[in-house]
Order: C-alpha cells, then structure tokens, then sequence
C-alpha cells in the first residue's frame, strides 16, 4: 500500500479527530493471498545473514501525509526480537497523556539526541529509559528504510536480537504495557488488514495488525506507523 501523495489541504491528523477510534474504520482488505514469510527466515541465524547481505526489495510504506506544519525531526525506533524459541517483537503501549501518539502501540524509541553517535544509538538509549533494556542485551542486526509519520519524525526502525530473560522495567511515564508477539504472526499478512478512510483533504490509509495475548485475552491493535514498519520487515524478509 502507498500512502497518499500530500494533498494541498493537509489531511488532518487522525489522533486529533474527535472520538477517531482505528478499530471502528471497516477493513478495506486483507492480504492472505501473499505467503507468509518462511519460519527458517526468522531465526537469529537467518536474520543476521539476511541483514549482512540484504536482497534488492522494496518497502510498502514510506511516509504518511504530513499534518500541521511542523519541522521534521529524526527519530529511531527498536524492532527488538526476543531470541525465544519462537521469536517474538517486542512491543509498548503508550500511556494516554503522551502528546503524540498517545495510546497506540510502539516500539521502544524516540526522538534523536544530538549525543547520539547514530540511528542505533538513539534506538538503544531510548529502549533503556522506556523499557529498561540493557543496550548489553541487544545485538543490532541493521536497519530498515527511514518511515516519515504524520507528525513529521523521520524515524529510522532499527533491528535487534534481543536477550530472552533480560530483566525490563517500563518507564510509567511513557509505557503503559509492556508486550510480546510472535513474528510469525506478524510476518504473515493474512493478518495485515487495509484501513481506508475519506477524509475532506483526501482518504487516509493504513495496515493494521490486531493481536490477542492468550495469556491475558487482551487485543493489542496494532496499527499505523508500527504496522507501516512491520509491514516493510515482512516485505524485507520475504524479498
């Protein structure tokens, strides 16, 4: 799926619409008719040879419509899989006052400090003061192509094997739950659903994953810019 190209009247940003709720915009399609990326492909051994010598591919989703003008900012992300025996992503919810993105699935990250030496570096520092993750504990495998959100942070997803057993302390601040799930599943796009929703500057689309934690019977919707992100390390994997 490719994002809209900006139209002259800025689409406004979804979080910002009264009583928007991604749950509640119908499924426009969903994409089972493209395999799922073989299991043999997601072990630490594959991922790090995969990363060593990329294939030539293509990511799905670049950047959204930019909303309200403000100056772009660099920004870097975890995509830390637990080295479980079935590998697992590693996942936040926000907590609710956040002033962007408040209450939507994420991964550990934020906005580039001018300390930081590069994109790991950033996704490794924020990953220890939202989670608690020990940079110790984290192989960095690379990176994926820059993802431009509608809120104007150029954030560049940073993969990483991550330690199974390591000890995690959420920041309450910033993280509201703390979460893991299965890359298999979301490297199969029978669970990557399209959302299509007209708006007066134009339609917004987007993928969105939904996961239920059996342990818990929680559904985590995962949507947007982490799912535009997943989305591009399927198409990674499966290149």
């Amino acid at each position: 799926m490719t994002s809209p190209a900006t139209p002259a009247t800025p689409l406004a940003s979804l979080s910002s619409l009264p009583g928007f709720d991604p749950r509640q915009v119908p499924v426009a399609g969903v994409d089972g008719h493209l395999p799922a990326v073989p299991a043999e492909r997601c072990s630490p051994a594959a991922l790090r040879a995969r990363f060593h010598a990329p294939p030539a591919w293509e990511p799905d989703v670049r950047r959204e419509p930019a909303f309200g003008g403000r100056a772009p900012s660099d920004a870097a992300v975890l995509l830390g899989i637990v080295q479980r025996e079935e590998p697992t992503v590693l996942l936040t919810e926000r907590t609710a006052h956040l002033s962007t993105h408040s209450g939507q699935v994420a991964f550990p990250g934020g906005r580039a400090d001018p300390g930081d030496a590069d994109a790991a570096a950033t996704a490794l520092r924020e990953a220890q003061e939202e989670v608690g993750l020990d940079g110790r504990h984290v192989q960095v495998l690379g990176r994926l192509p820059t993802y431009a959100t509608v809120t104007s942070f150029i954030v560049t997803p940073v993969v990483g094997l991550v330690a199974p057993g390591c000890r995690l302390q959420p920041n309450p601040f910033e993280v509201a739950d703390l979460f893991e799930v299965p890359l298999a599943f979301l490297m199969n796009p029978a669970h990557h659903r399209r959302h299509v929703l007209q708006l007066p500057g134009g339609a917004r689309e987007w993928f969105s994953m939904p996961w239920t934690d059996p342990a818990t019977g929680k559904e985590h919707f995962i949507w947007g810019a982490t799912a535009g992100m997943l989305r591009n390390f399927y198409r990674f994997l499966s290149a």
